[in-house]
């Protein structure tokens, strides 16, 4: 027997359409919810993890030596940056040392350096390699830059400045600063006007910057295992709890009457805190933040 089919209005064929967009449309949204909830889980992970992580002293230390476009590479910043790991370490800093950096390195480092930072914590940055002003801000140069005018320098640099503001964003009890950086750099003949050595890096509230040389000026690297900076400030670290002014201030003083006042680093200072390396640095530092 044959059975003729049902007729099927369109009213109800439009219902029906408009039913299935409707689950439809829920499903996607579930499932658009289940995603941000997936990715919100990892990111309150990484910042419940990273409170976790906060340490009493954290130090990035940048040694870059290798650059494409220098005549020869600079072979001082890499041992400067091994010495004064090892040296920071003895005086328990959590230290992430980093060679031959490029932009993106530099970057990954400053970000693991945030992660550690807390209101207790005292931060320290070292650079060693080349470094640039450009509108009276300095620059540390990563190895793979590529620079042809002053507009790359912002581009491809990394700025002390935006360093030590992101120390005092995260609380940092005390911020230290270290840029052995002075040096004539191998892009200058490339701008049609530039200014030689670094521009005056400010310090913000509770710290203290010490630069190989006088703002505006360049500084030669000696003929050492470390240079000339370094070389002065290595002995200073190992007095016996010897505050962080008093060990930038001695080896700012050794420096200058090496050179006959030819070489005479900048010490910059708005620091409130006893900030103290050495023996005993930890247990002065601790009574200093109680």
């Amino acid at each position: 027997m044959h059975q003729r089919p049902l007729p099927i209005s369109r009213r109800t064929l439009a219902i029906a359409a408009a039913l299935a967009g409707t689950v439809s449309l829920a499903i996607g949204a579930h499932a658009a919810l289940n995603k941000r909830a997936l990715e919100a889980a990892p990111a309150v992970a990484v910042e419940q993890g990273t409170v976790a992580r906060t340490a009493s002293r954290v130090a990035l230390v940048i040694g870059n030596g290798h650059y494409p476009d220098a005549a020869a590479p600079l072979d001082q910043s890499i041992s400067d940056a091994r010495a004064l790991t090892e040296a920071l370490r003895r005086d328990g800093f959590d230290v992430d040392v980093v060679e031959d950096a490029s932009k993106d390195d530099m970057a990954r480092a400053v970000a693991r350096m945030k992660s550690k930072i807390g209101p207790d914590t005292v931060a320290m940055l070292f650079f060693g390699g080349y470094g640039i002003q450009v509108g009276r801000e300095s620059f540390m140069i990563p190895v793979d830059a590529t620079i042809w005018r002053e507009a790359d320098i912002r581009r491809d640099g990394v700025s002390i400045e935006a360093v030590l503001e992101m120390m005092k964003s995260q609380g940092a009890r005390a911020k230290l600063v270290v840029v052995d950086a002075s040096r004539r750099n191998p892009y200058e003949r490339r701008f049609r006007a530039y200014s030689h050595g670094l521009a005056p890096i400010n310090a913000p509230d509770n710290a203290l910057v010490l630069s190989s040389a006088t703002p505006g000026k360049v500084a030669d690297d000696g003929k050492g295992e470390h240079s000339v900076l370094v070389a002065e400030l290595l002995p200073n670290l190992k007095a016996s709890a010897a505050s962080a002014a008093s060990v930038f201030n001695k080896t700012r003083v050794a420096i200058s009457r090496a050179s006959d006042g030819e070489q005479v680093p900048s010490v910059s200072s708005s620091l409130l805190e006893d900030v103290r390396f050495g023996v005993a640095a930890q247990a002065a530092d601790a009574k200093a933040g109680s």
